[in-house]
């Protein structure tokens, strides 16, 4: 198989993500799978074998969740891909699909929550507020909760009974209080730890009449699983001894706890017994877990990849849990591991090199979304296609990313950007000095916040890059405040300390645009016409820029969010980048 087919084909590959099913009827489940060519909804019933497809779109679907019943299976129907939208529902058998809650208006999902008993609760926001409403049986809500700072229903007690909120009232959704409702709106009970520690809700048991809880702390400056039972008052952290950031599910009995634990861009899996405080390791291969379910009986399911083996559903008990359809992807190169010291503290890195060619490479800065994210060593098409090109790909999980505890996270403060890229220097030079890459052919790249980094690195680094690839990037957080939906304000102001008009100089000295004038490099930016994350007003103001200081650039504008749930759209971006990656770095 020649190097492009076989980077188009892992992208063409079906996946699916882990199956998630229905508490009182186990054999009932959903999952999301790209085997139409987009990401849509199935409906799988274990004891028959019987697949079906739920959604057919064209941007397609990303999110659903099916009630503990099993009878029903809630999707989210936004609009071409943009985010916006209201949730419908249809029966597990089939049938035609039903608005759930006819009266609420179309808004930006932050999430949904389902009981046994039939209420469900529905978290949007739209018109500069938050809100949580209760939908009942015929399709009639009631507003439980709404504020101008970001909130999301977290979870709902198995009888319906008790709804968990987080939320930043307190002034900092990046660190979430929790707090506890009845359908009544009246407050139960509440979890804040003080500014800078998040608690976040999971959810509930799922037993009926359990009011137990499952959250994340950050108490010990890193995130770790707390039982919280807000009817009684009784709380129980869980702590391991283990290095890394936490989260957890609970076993279908209540009795124990699936903890799954990130560590230095792989996973591990502990079950922790909740009855006698035993904490028992589950082996499993060499890689990452990107989800993992217990099922009753005991064993655990999770979806498992490696950068060199894509990804598969397995079980602990040694099967695998369903097949995707058509031929497996390609496999590709191992990862490396690279500590750099930075300015900050060490920072890890992952390399990723051709098999063929010598070094010094050409090489890729893949700078990862978030900034709240972190790279893993996961199954990535986009990694493949690099390497299979004759690029070194080189991932910096720099000050911001996830999985290296609170502090290493939250040190995003005053020079947000500068910060990132300060660490990304170090690496540069590091992988230079090395002799990994070839310092006369490196190109910066990256989505969303990636090309955020992007922009602002061409501007404030003028010459260490040969060329620029920015995905969906804020150019201007002014402007981007202006457009973005109401989450993304809400992350800005917690991110950046308060509105523009409250923190102008923070919001002018992020900003790639300020620094537009001092752009070297040609840059190829991408631009979503409906993204409501990195809106395309303050894209095109700085292109218009680059065009007036006769920078090269070349802009791609595609009719849909990020284009991430649509194989083909996939492909042709990642064609693109490669191209103009040729284009002006080339290979000897």
């Amino acid at each position: 198989m020649k190097a492009e087919e076989r980077w188009q084909a892992r992208f063409r590959a079906s996946r699916m993500s882990l199956p998630s099913y229905a508490p009182l009827a186990p054999n009932r489940s959903i999952y999301r799978s790209n085997a139409s060519g987009t990401w849509e909804v199935y409906a799988w019933d274990r004891a028959s074998g019987a697949v079906r497809q739920v959604t057919d779109r064209p941007a397609g679907t990303a999110h659903a969740a099916i009630d503990p019943t099993g009878r029903w299976i809630y999707w989210f129907a936004d609009t071409d891909g943009d985010e916006l939208g209201r949730w419908l529902r249809q029966p597990f058998a089939g049938g035609p699909d039903e608005p759930v809650a006819p009266d609420i208006p179309a808004g930006q999902t932050p999430g949904i929550a389902l009981s046994s008993t039939g209420p469900v609760a529905i978290s949007l926001a739209a018109d500069g507020a938050f809100r949580v409403c209760l939908v009942r049986e015929g399709g009639r809500a009631e507003l439980l909760y709404e504020h101008g700072e970001a909130a999301w229903v977290a979870g709902m007690s198995m009888d319906g009974e008790l709804i968990a909120i987080n939320h930043g009232e307190y002034g900092d959704v990046r660190h979430p209080a929790l707090r506890v409702v009845r359908p009544s709106g009246e407050v139960v009970d509440e979890l804040y730890d003080g500014p800078g520690k998040g608690v976040a809700g999971l959810g509930f048991a799922p037993v009926p009449g359990d009011s137990r809880l499952l959250a994340l702390h950050e108490r010990r400056r890193r995130r770790e699983p707390l039982v919280w039972d807000p009817v009684s008052g009784a709380r129980r952290e869980i702590w391991l001894k283990d290095d890394g950031e936490m989260t957890a599910e609970w076993y279908h009995d209540g009795r124990g706890l699936l903890i799954l634990r990130g560590h230095r861009a792989r996973s591990h899996l502990h079950r922790y017994d909740l009855a006698g405080g035993g904490l028992t390791p589950i082996e499993t291969p060499h890689g990452v877990i990107e989800e993992a379910r217990p099922r009753p009986g005991g064993h655990v399911e999770y979806s498992w990849s490696s950068a060199s083996r894509p990804p598969v559903i397995r079980s602990t008990s040694g099967q695998v849990v369903l097949n995707a359809a058509g031929p497996a992807a390609p496999p590709s190169v191992p990862v490396e591991d690279l500590d750099v010291e930075g300015p900050g503290g060490r920072i890890h890195t992952l390399i990723s090199r051709p098999e063929n060619g010598t070094a010094p490479f050409p090489a890729v800065f893949l700078l990862h979304n978030g900034p709240t994210s972190h790279d893993r060593d996961s199954f990535s098409p986009e990694v493949a296609a690099w390497v299979d090109a004759g690029f070194a790909v080189v991932r910096v999980n720099y000050r911001g990313s996830t999985g290296y505890g609170s502090a290493w996270r939250d040190a995003l403060h005053g020079d947000v950007g500068q910060i990132e890229l300060a660490d990304v220097t170090a690496v540069r030079a590091a992988v230079v000095d090395a002799g990994i890459a070839d310092p006369d052919r490196l190109v910066l790249a990256g989505t969303a916040w990636g090309g955020y980094l992007t922009l602002l690195g061409l501007g404030t680094q003028p010459g260490q890059w040969a060329a620029g690839i920015a995905g969906v990037p804020i150019a201007c957080h002014r402007i981007s405040y202006e457009d973005e939906a109401e989450s993304m304000r809400a992350y800005h102001r917690a991110l950046l300390g308060g509105s523009p008009d409250e923190q102008p100089e923070r919001y002018a000295t992020s900003s790639p645009i300020t620094y537009v004038d001092q752009v070297k490099s040609p840059v190829l930016i991408m631009v979503g016409e409906n993204d409501t994350r990195c809106p395309p007003r303050q894209i095109q103001k700085y292109v218009a820029q680059l065009e007036q200081h006769g920078c090269q650039h070349e802009v791609y504008t595609y009719d849909a969010v990020r284009g991430n749930l649509v194989v083909a759209e996939r492909i042709a971006q990642t064609a693109l980048q490669l191209d103009f990656a040729r284009k002006h770095v080339g290979r000897r």
